[in-house]
């Protein structure tokens, strides 16, 4: 009679084991999964029902935050600064979920984060609704929404990256077009659906979606801002900046048959009928026959491996937002490596990714860590976390650094010439523009349109990364300098207290 007893016994705390291994799995390992499921209904409840946490920029100018609401539920989510902002702070809604910092940084807004939990303990001694930490960026108001600006103005789809390059904190991140992320955090259910299905329609159209964050989710061909890459492995590799580089209009591929390269617009090189020109000369007339036998000469794997220093080839993701990796692609024969290194073929950069280019060779060669969220604070404004500026190494030694500085002081004089645009001279600027073929035919496809910067070019206060795409406003002859180098202009000026 006992040992069936026994077997009973054991079988029962078996399953009681069992039992206690499911409750600590669902508990504790499983409890963020389960809580950020956009499924769990109690949890969106919760998220409107109690005080969630700011997300603020530099200054502590409010970007998101709860605000009481007189209707079914405690508080309203609400985004001052709308549409400007929409790529960085995303929405929160009973309906769709949650998408930007929002989603990303959830588990802290919302007050469920563990290192929270002390705090929350507190306030259900005290009576007291649990909140959530708020969320401080680096980002600059006033960039932001003059970089926003530059591009909504003329309805431009396109994206720009500004970043402290001593440092890596980001000052703007901007994609256009946006949209308003207040009625989607309505607690109206018509008004969510109706904002939501607009967002959609890009979906079915040739719109351009604006839910896509473009400075670090797209990437694109970078055109002739790739020569800063070119530049940097070639001065590495037996070139300075006074060697001399082909300047003739139109080259021959080789092992193609016949296949050609040419300069924009068929020029030769800073219309010196074809003779020799200096690498410098070459970069600040954008010369595309020069750069094409450049990087025929420093070779494949010594690009990849410049590039890789810049970081091209890791995600783009920042603060837990997703993005996409750049690339240099695949180079087999010498006319890939011709073609990519003019940033065409397969090379394909992300905005955040040119900017961090430009930010490296501004510091001194030195590449930091791009960083959004500067620190983060309890309901009660006392510090949980900071982030202190990283260094990712030296992506290009510091003379050589110097070198391409001066070469893109050079390129920015070129480009303020043809603009007539000589008021910015007095910012310093050392830029680069792009113009970037694409399409099954690129020849009848307007292009993309690049400007990368930093100024002052002796004592970087701001690095920039300007994109436009298919041609912004001016369709087949619109050109880097023309398109985004205004945009590019106007976000230096009034980071330097000139705009």
């Amino acid at each position: 009679m006992q040992r069936p007893l026994r077997k009973i016994g054991t079988a029962m705390l078996v399953l009681l084991c069992l039992l206690l291994v499911n409750l600590a799995y669902t508990q504790v390992i499983k409890a963020s999964d389960y809580s950020s499921n956009p499924l769990n209904r109690r949890t969106q409840l919760a998220d409107f029902n109690r005080q969630r946490g700011q997300i603020s920029a530099a200054g502590g100018v409010v970007l998101a935050s709860s605000v009481p609401s007189d209707d079914q539920f405690r508080y309203q989510r609400s985004y001052p600064r709308g549409a400007a902002f929409a790529n960085l702070t995303g929405y929160l809604s009973l309906r769709y979920g949650k998408t930007g910092l929002e989603s990303s940084q959830n588990a802290l807004l919302s007050g469920d984060d563990p290192e929270l939990t002390v705090t929350n303990l507190s306030d259900l001694v005290t009576g007291r609704d649990p909140r959530g930490a708020n969320v401080e960026l680096t980002v600059v108001p006033k960039l932001q929404q003059v970089a926003y600006d530059q591009l909504a103005s003329k309805n431009l789809t396109g994206a720009v990256v500004a970043l402290q390059p001593k440092t890596g904190a980001v000052l703007a991140m901007v994609t256009s077009p946006s949209f308003n992320p207040n009625p989607l955090a309505s607690h109206s259910t018509d008004t969510q659906r109706e904002a939501y299905n607009k967002l959609r329609e890009a979906l079915t159209t040739t719109a351009p979606d604006p839910t896509v964050n473009r400075a670090i989710e797209s990437v694109y061909p970078p055109g002739s801002t790739f020569k800063l890459v070119v530049s940097a492995a070639a001065l590495q590799n037996g070139f300075t900046p006074n060697s001399a580089v082909t300047g003739v209009n139109r080259i021959t591929l080789p092992g193609t048959g016949g296949a050609t390269l040419s300069n924009y617009g068929g020029e030769t090189c800073a219309n010196r009928g074809g003779s020799d020109v200096t690498l410098t000369q070459a970069l600040a007339h954008s010369c595309n026959t020069a750069f094409a036998e450049v990087a025929m000469k420093v070779g494949a794997a010594k690009l990849k491996e410049q590039a890789a220093s810049f970081g091209v080839g890791e995600s783009a993701s920042i603060a837990g937002l997703p993005g996409a990796a750049s690339r240099v692609g695949d180079m087999p024969d010498q006319a890939a490596v011709a073609q990519s290194g003019i940033g065409q073929r397969d090379v394909a950069f992300s905005p955040m990714q040119n900017a961090e280019v430009v930010a490296s060779i501004a510091n001194a060669g030195q590449r930091m860590q791009p960083y959004l969220v500067s620190r983060v604070t309890k309901p009660d404004l006392s510090l949980l976390s900071s982030t202190e500026p990283t260094s990712m190494g030296q992506a290009v030694p510091t003379e050589i650094a110097g070198q391409i500085r001066d070469m893109m002081r050079e390129s920015e004089k070129s480009l303020q010439s043809s603009l007539g645009q000589q008021q910015f001279a007095q910012y310093d600027i050392a830029s680069k523009t792009g113009t970037a073929e694409h399409g099954s035919n690129p020849k009848t496809t307007p292009p993309h349109a690049w400007y990368v910067a930093f100024a002052p070019a002796t004592d970087p206060q701001i690095a920039v990364a300007v994109f436009v795409a298919n041609g912004g406003d001016r369709g087949l002859s619109a050109t880097g300098a023309s398109v985004a180098g205004p945009v590019g202009h106007a976000v230096i000026a009034a980071a330097l207290g000139g705009g």
